[in-house]
């Protein structure tokens, strides 16, 4: 059996598709410690513009929304992303046509599994995510999301911000959407120090107090604040971070 381990790129993992597409029983992956077998053939892949594009033409031939899935898909934290994209786009050749309402067969049960939760997660976040006021003036929003949304939900806020200078810091993956204004781009980022405005200072400490005595400690609700608001994404909210 032949390993493709790739770059975690969607050029490395189209590369990886025309490699490894004639290889019966060849698995695609951007997992390095994957425990394999005492067999296994690792091929680890070099991305390749001109057999990427190869993939995606024949792809957008058979369906033009595919490639669009896939890149959802790409985006998950989900270890076997990559072989279920792969086995997605081959049951769309074998098919020659679109199969994402093939609802019975199980690749594509996993497929539209591994994008809701992608999607779902955007739309937790244009909710959930909280900007803090930087002595600069400038917003700064941390978050670590389960998948790589960033550069997916920075267009939301920079509808919702208008001319307001952001930053949105993946602190997970180490890279950040930041907008001066007018324009929003992606960058890799490092850890930050950020030095927050006096005026925000005292408005977590009011929100902290505000939460506090809205909150009724004899009668915690425990399993509906997990229901409303995962305990994953609690550190990240002024109310449960170092509360009254």
């Amino acid at each position: 059996m032949k390993v493709f381990i790739t770059d975690g790129t969607a050029e490395g993992f189209y590369t990886a598709v025309f490699d490894a597409y004639r290889q019966d029983g060849a698995v695609i992956t951007s997992q390095e410690n994957r425990q394999l077998s005492f067999d296994t053939q690792i091929v680890n892949v070099t991305a390749d513009s001109e057999k990427a594009t190869r993939v995606r033409n024949k792809l957008d031939k058979l369906d033009r929304y595919a490639a669009g899935d896939i890149d959802l898909a790409l985006r998950s934290a989900d270890a076997l992303k990559e072989q279920t994209a792969f086995e997605y786009i081959k049951l769309i050749v074998k098919n020659g046509r679109a199969v994402r309402r093939m609802l019975s067969v199980p690749t594509v049960i996993e497929m539209n599994d591994i994008i809701s939760r992608v999607t779902g997660e955007v739309h937790k976040m244009k909710g959930f995510i909280r900007f803090m006021e930087t002595a600069s003036g400038a917003l700064y929003a941390p978050y670590s999301p389960d998948n790589d949304i960033t550069d997916l939900i920075a267009p939301h806020f920079k509808a919702r911000l208008g001319d307001q200078r952001f930053v949105i810091h993946d602190i997970k993956r180490k890279k950040a959407a930041l907008c001066d204004g007018v324009t929003w781009f992606m960058a890799e980022v490092g850890d930050a120090d950020i030095y927050l405005s006096e005026y925000e200072k005292v408005f977590e400490d009011l929100w902290k107090k505000y939460y506090s005595s809205v909150n009724i400690k004899e009668r915690p609700n425990e399993r509906q604040m997990k229901g409303y608001m995962p305990v994953r994404y609690w550190k990240f909210l002024p109310e449960k971070n170092g509360g009254q």
